[in-house]
């Protein structure tokens, strides 16, 4: 069974990574930004949300991980 809660965390934190790196900050991309705050819309807030909920579900699956280990 903990093989399958680590291939689970395997595969969520490889998609959290995709997903932070794909938010884009500012005028840059990628990598950096001008640190402005303005108002998340459409696939950026998607993205936001969706970083929250796979940390979530990261946490969730961790704790279950060291629980039944």
């Amino acid at each position: 069974m903990g093989l399958y809660f680590n291939l689970i965390q395997i595969v969520i934190s490889i998609t959290l990574i995709v997903i932070i790196l794909l938010q884009v900050k500012g005028d840059v991309g990628v990598f950096g930004g001008s640190g402005v705050a303005r108002t998340r819309r459409g696939l950026e807030r998607t993205l936001f949300n969706a970083t929250i909920v796979l940390a979530a579900v990261f946490l969730l699956v961790s704790f279950l991980s060291a629980l039944f280990s």
